[in-house]
């Protein structure tokens, strides 16, 4: 029995040594968040998918606090951030306390996998860099008859034929079919197609738990990434070879971004390659398949759904259709005219966000409402939780465009594009799109929703469970 004793001792030592490690890292990180991390290797996941991004933080604002709560999602620790306030020092601590994250799952998809464990800081400053001046107002100006001429020409051979259409679908095809004429130069539809399936299996899996196994959204996502990168890889390879048969004055006048950035140099003077380029402009592709699409959606269906509202975007937009010709196209000066138009825009953006929030990373530890955020956690600020705070907007599920009439709701409670060093740069392009859209359909058609109480589903963006069906009713000529 003496013998066994010390091999009792050493069995019995090394697992109560973990145990008190793990006691003595919880006792000093003992001002944590409160939440749960979930299953093992899965965390909550499994959680976020069954009830939505939206059930998902309001279950867990209630049950653990209100200001920010601690999960574990895509394999990291991540503290959720919830309210204006947390948007607020997100946002205003951007570089500071947290910098650019995006899950494996997303990088993995849609970017080369040369770039999937560089720094996502480098690449994100890049394509800032890349964007050139195709999205600020200045340039928007010049792309808005294009946008104008393709709002009439999707409506033309995709709506008017029909009596019922399914608009979320109809979205996508007319978000990504303007991106790729304005940013990559592609308007015949078989390279759009070519683009469009594998675009969308990326999209379904970018959020998705990284396992890679086949069947997976995950998978999927994977393998639509790489075809996308391949197709784009030829488009960028057939431009490059184009534009040097050009002159330098005919390659310049070449509108689309594609060819700007083809022409960009660094600051050694060096032509961007093509996998960067490729890597910038799926991102862009990404926001016109996935959140614009969602945004045009959004507007859609509360202008079907709520009469009244309807009623007073049509009267706004026809004493602009009279000021025009038959045949003139808008301009910058007439989508300044439709105030209460985006109005309505932005309170279905507030109820029906595109996007869900996005990621950050601590770079150094750090205190919030009283709880620590410990270096290289992972961070989530969530649009819902201001949205749909009756503190900021009373009667939070009511639709009421005059919420953004005057000074507009409380800084940092509308949020749809996020703030910051970090806003969406497409904001202004999103805008006009939307706007642009809105114009050429309600002066075509009166809309009425097939199904009045059609589900929507919030994930990573939100998803209407029948594509939003509508009832296309002609104006009288």
């Amino acid at each position: 029995m003496d013998a066994l004793l010390p091999c009792v001792i050493a069995l019995l030592l090394p697992p109560l040594f973990l145990y008190l490690i793990i006691s003595f890292m919880r006792n000093k990180n003992n001002n944590l968040p409160p939440g749960t991390r979930g299953w093992p290797a899965l965390g909550e996941n499994l959680e976020l998918s069954m009830l939505g991004r939206l059930k998902f933080v309001k279950d867990r604002m209630e049950k653990y606090s209100p200001d920010v709560f601690q999960t574990s999602l895509h394999g990291e620790r991540m503290a959720v951030f919830c309210g204006a306030q947390g948007n607020k020092f997100l946002f205003n601590n951007e570089n500071k306390l947290v910098t650019s994250w995006w899950p494996k799952s997303m990088r993995k998809a849609l970017m080369f996998p040369e770039f999937v464990d560089i720094n996502v800081k480098q690449v994100s400053a890049l394509k800032r860099s890349f964007h050139h001046d195709i999205l600020k107002p200045e340039a928007l100006k010049q792309y808005l008859p294009v946008m104008d001429a393709q709002a009439r020409q999707h409506l033309d051979h995709e709506w008017i034929p029909n009596a019922v259409v399914k608009v979320f679908p109809l979205s996508k095809k007319y978000t990504l079919e303007l991106a790729c004429r304005l940013f990559l130069g592609v308007v015949d539809p078989e390279d759009i197609k070519s683009l469009a399936d594998p675009l969308a299996l990326a999209v379904q899996g970018m959020f998705s738990v990284p396992i890679d196994l086949p069947g997976t959204a995950y998978n999927r996502a994977i393998k639509g990434g790489k075809m996308v990168r391949q197709e784009l890889m030829r488009i960028i390879n057939k431009r490059r070879k184009e534009l040097m048969m050009e002159t330098t004055n005919e390659s310049t006048k070449r509108p689309d971004l594609l060819s700007k950035m083809l022409l960009l140099t660094d600051e050694n003077g060096q032509f961007f390659s093509e996998m960067e380029i490729s890597n910038n402009l799926i991102g862009l592709l990404v926001a016109s398949f996935d959140t614009t699409s969602s945004a045009v959606t959004a507007v859609i269906n509360y202008l079907a759904q709520l009469p009244h509202i309807y009623e007073e975007v049509f009267k706004e937009q026809m004493e602009i259709a009279k000021s025009k010709g038959p045949n003139e196209l808008l301009t910058w000066e007439d989508t300044e005219k439709m105030k209460y138009s985006w109005n309505v825009a932005r309170e279905s953006l507030r109820l029906m966000p595109p996007a869900q929030g996005a990621f950050r990373e601590t770079i150094t530890e750090f205190t919030y409402a009283g709880f620590t955020i410990p270096k290289g956690w992972k961070t989530f600020w969530t649009v819902h939780s201001s949205h749909k705070n009756p503190e900021y907007f009373p009667e939070p599920e009511k639709f009421d465009p005059s919420r953004f009439e005057g000074s507009g709701p409380p800084p940092y409670a509308f949020v749809p594009f996020g703030g910051g060093p970090r806003m969406c740069p497409g904001k202004e392009y999103a805008r006009i799109e939307v706007l642009v859209f809105m114009h050429n359909l309600v002066t075509r058609f009166k809309l009425e929703k097939a199904i009045p109480n059609e589900k929507v589903v919030f994930h990573d963006s939100p998803r209407p469970l029948h594509g939003v069906p509508v009832r296309l009713h002609p104006h009288q000529k």
